[in-house]
This record gives C-alpha cells, sequence and structure tokens, in this order.
C-alpha cells in the first residue's frame, strides 16, 4: 500500500521541479530579450561591423555576457519587490487552483539562482569580457580567437590567484581564527561576497541620497511647468523681437565690433530659438497638462522621498527596542502565512514601489556623481568597454539592493538564501548607523533641493531672471521677490 503512495509523492515533486523550472527559464528568457533591446540601444554598431571577423567575434560574445549580466541585474531588482507581491497574492487567494504553482520553493529558488549568478557575473563572466576584448593573443602563437582564449584564461586564472591571495591575507589579519585554504568554497568565497556586498551597500548610501534630490530636476525636465505669473504672449513676444534684431546684426553687421563678438551673438541666438522653441511647445500643451502634471508629478516624489525618510527613522528608533528590527536571513519562506506590512496589502504595494523607487534613484545618483559622469551610456554611441563598465556598476548596486532595504527597514521581509549570511549584518552599531547617515544625507539632500528650486522658480516667475551678471541672484532677499510678485498680481 506504501508503493502507490510513494511513487505518487514522487511524481509530485517531479512536476513541481519541473513547472518551476520552465517558470524560472522564462523569467530568465524574458529579462534577456529585454536586456539585449536596452544594450542594442546603446552600444556602438561600428564595433560589430568591422571587416575584422575575429575582432568580431570577441565583440559578440563580450556583447552577450554583458547581456547575460544586466539581466541577472534585472532579475536581482525585481526579486524583493516579486516576493513581498507574491506573499500578499497568496494571503488574498489561499485556495485558488490558479496560484499553485506561487509557493515558496519556487521564491527562494529564485534567490538562490540570482544570488549564484550574481557573484559569478561579478567575479568571472564581466573580467573574462573585458580581458577577451583586450586580449591579442601571446607573443609568436598563432593569431586568432583560441591565442586570445588562451591568454584571457592565464590572466584570468592568475587575477583570481591575485584576489584570493588578498582576501586571505585580510581575513589572517582580521580574524584569529583563521581558516585553511582548503576551505576556499566555505570560507574564502563567501567572505569575499561580504566584501563585495559591504561596497555595495556604502555605494547606495552615497548614490541614493544625491539621486532622490536629482529626480527632481529630471522629472522637471521632462514635463511642461505651468507660469503662472507669466504672461505668454508677451514672452513669446519678447523672444520673437530679440531674435529678429539678432538675426539683423548677423546678417547686415560688418564692423569690427560685429566680427570680434559674432561668437557671442550666434550663442544668444541659439538659446532665443531654444526658448522660443520650448515656449511654442508650452503653448501646444493642453492646460490641464502644463497646469496639473507637473504639480502632480512633483508632489509624487516628494511623497515617496518623505515616506523613505520617515520609514527610516521609525527603524531607528525601533533598532533601540526591538531585537527583531535587525536584518536576518530566513532559511524557509513561509509565504501566505502572514503580510509583512503593518498596514495588509496597500501597504506591502507602498514597499514594492519604494524599493523600485530607490533603486531608480540611486542609478539617477550614480550617473550623476561626478566619478561616474564618463560611465554614462550615449545612445548607440557606446564603446563595448564602457558597456562593461555599466554592467558592472549596475550589478554591484542592485546585488545590494536587498540588503539595503532590508537594513533600512523599508520592508520586514527577510532575506533568503546566501543574501542573509552576510557577517556585518548582525552589527547593531553598522546597522543603526547607516539608518542615521542615510536619514540625514537625504533630509540634508532634500532640504537643500526644494530651497534651491523654490527659490530658483520666484526669481524666473518674478522676472529676476534678467538682471545683469553683476547682480548676485542668491543674495536678493526674500521680500524683494515677494513684493516684485505682489506688483505683478495687482
Amino acid at each position: 500500500m506504501d508503493a502507490p503512495e510513494d511513487v505518487s509523492v514522487r511524481e509530485q515533486l517531479f512536476h513541481d521541479r519541473v513547472r518551476e523550472t520552465i517558470i524560472r527559464v522564462l523569467l530568465f528568457i524574458g529579462l534577456y530579450i529585454v536586456s539585449y533591446l536596452v544594450i542594442t540601444h546603446y552600444k556602438r554598431n561600428t564595433e560589430f561591423t568591422i571587416d575584422d571577423s575575429e575582432d568580431a567575434t570577441v565583440n559578440k560574445i563580450a556583447l552577450c555576457l554583458c547581456t547575460f549580466t544586466l539581466s541577472v541585474s534585472m532579475g536581482t531588482v525585481l526579486l524583493l519587490p516579486l516576493s513581498i507581491l507574491s506573499n500578499e497574492v497568496l494571503l488574498s487567494f489561499p485556495q485558488s487552483y490558479y496560484m499553485q504553482w506561487l509557493n515558496g520553493s519556487l521564491i527562494h529558488g529564485l534567490w538562490n539562482l540570482v544570488f549564484l549568478f550574481s557573484n559569478l557575473s561579478l567575479v568571472f563572466l564581466l573580467p573574462f569580457a573585458y580581458f577577451f576584448t583586450e586580449s591579442e593573443g601571446f607573443a609568436g602563437s598563432k593569431k586568432g580567437v583560441m591565442a586570445r582564449l588562451y591568454e584571457t584564461a592565464v590572466v584570468l586564472f592568475l587575477l583570481t590567484l591575485l584576489v584570493l591571495g588578498m582576501v586571505w591575507v585580510a581575513s589572517a589579519i582580521l580574524d584569529d581564527n583563521m581558516a585553511s585554504l582548503y576551505d576556499l568554497w566555505e570560507y574564502y568565497l563567501p567572505y569575499l561576497y561580504c566584501c563585495i556586498s559591504l561596497f555595495g551597500v556604502l555605494l547606495l548610501l552615497l548614490c541614493t541620497p544625491l539621486g532622490l534630490s536629482r529626480m527632481f530636476s529630471i522629472t522637471g525636465s521632462l514635463l511642461v511647468k505651468p507660469k503662472l505669473l507669466e504672461d505668454l504672449d508677451e514672452t513669446m513676444s519678447c523672444a520673437e523681437f530679440e531674435e529678429a534684431s539678432l538675426s539683423r546684426k548677423l546678417t547686415s553687421g560688418t564692423s569690427c565690433w560685429i566680427n570680434v563678438n559674432a561668437e557671442v551673438l550666434r550663442n544668444r541666438f541659439f538659446n532665443i530659438q531654444a526658448r522660443w522653441i520650448a515656449l511654442d511647445i508650452w503653448k501646444r500643451v493642453s492646460p490641464w497638462q502644463r497646469n496639473l502634471g507637473y504639480p502632480l508629478a512633483m508632489l509624487l516624489l516628494l511623497a515617496l522621498t518623505v515616506v523613505c525618510v520617515l520609514i527610516v527613522c521609525y527603524h531607528v528608533v525601533e533598532l533601540l527596542f526591538d531585537e527583531t528590527a535587525m536584518p536576518r536571513g530566513m532559511e524557509d519562506p513561509l509565504l501566505g502565512a502572514a503580510s509583512f506590512s503593518m498596514f495588509g496589502s496597500l501597504g506591502a504595494t507602498v514597499q514594492a514601489v519604494l524599493i523600485l523607487y530607490l533603486m531608480i534613484s540611486s542609478v539617477v545618483g550614480f550617473y550623476s556623481s561626478p566619478l561616474f559622469t564618463g560611465l554614462r551610456p550615449r545612445a548607440q554611441d557606446t564603446t563595448l568597454t564602457q558597456i562593461i563598465g555599466n554592467c558592472v556598476s549596475l550589478l554591484v548596486l542592485s546585488s545590494a539592493l536587498p540588503v539595503f532595504s532590508r537594513t533600512l527597514g523599508i520592508t520586514r521581509f527577510d532575506l533568503l538564501g546566501d543574501f542573509g549570511q552576510y557577517n556585518w549584518l548582525g552589527n547593531f552599531h553598522i546597522v543603526f548607523l547607516y539608518n542615521v547617515l542615510f536619514a540625514g544625507l537625504t533630509s540634508a539632500c532634500l532640504i537643500n533641493t526644494l530651497t534651491w528650486t523654490v527659490q530658483r522658480e520666484l526669481i524666473r516667475a518674478f522676472g529676476l531672471n534678467i538682471l545683469p551678471l553683476t547682480v548676485s541672484r542668491s543674495t536678493i532677499p526674500l521680500r524683494l521677490l515677494l513684493a516684485n510678485g505682489l506688483s505683478k498680481i495687482q
């Protein structure tokens, strides 16, 4: 009687494994296609249409590795939001037949695969892609793809020995109970991953507050701003008159003064033309879009940023009185048992949105930083080396996102798999100081952005932006702005 039941259990386990494998493969294929489209949009086509077939083959192999890495980065970004939303779906539909495929085994397997592929890409695939594109083969060897492959393998092997030696020395200095060299997989590789994750979390600490402040200016540049205290017809007439005046000076003036200042006049002419185009676009936009779209977008960004700061401040207080607020790992995820937010499904949805918002802000802050502006991709003009550098940067940021979100208390979803095995996560002083620094830096950046934005908009709206350059606009008192505004309204 036990044999048929045992066979049925094994069949069920087999079908569950096959179903989970199919879901993971389909998810990866979707992410890979999106990653390929993104890289194709930015890559420089001349590097892949060269006459040398050897270089073209090497570049295509490196491009495939970059595409794989970018898809892993996207999967890492979506990992925590999908886990939170999956738990809420199972809570809402506990007995649904169509939701049986969504279980803890599937989510746990995704966490383990993402952790494995992210570290494999960071430690092996991306260095291999870079050295492969830079290699030429050993001196005296026959030229070709295989010669470049051999050189890349040797260089990568030597680099691996160097990194492992540095990790062994660092662990010997910092840890008295030093493990032997035979404990490579169980000790040194996790220690290396811990250092990389700590670096990524620190990078997020610096980039995210800067990105949160930059999101306002970037969103403002994409939307049409309302001009409540400005007469549009008068502004367009002035721009048209100034454009005609400069055009006459450029075409009919032949004096020495005109020749010396021709470049200045051309720049002013182009600026006026750009302003004229902006005014024309503003006039064509519907009143609802220009008067409500920009304020609503700014209010949404402000609300998301303020909610993030408030959650982190609450988590700082919670860390002082509740030991369960510390980030920790979870081996057996019990999805569908309880919500990870005190506000139920709505709070969990807000958590998922905040995690994605923080990731977007960190990427914006990363590319806005003076240290990394050279890596900023350009459409159809990004070299393969820059693509590799961007993939490394995005992978480091995305790999640290689950730890970053849990450390700040954005969600109570505990880290699964090896993401929760980092040693520094159990250090109260590091976690507490990290939360305080994030709240302080974000608040400072937000206050600075809002004050300068309000002052700039007041200066523009009240017409003080036409002051001569000898007048310092930053020293204009607020009462002068208000007085000028009241006179315009009257």
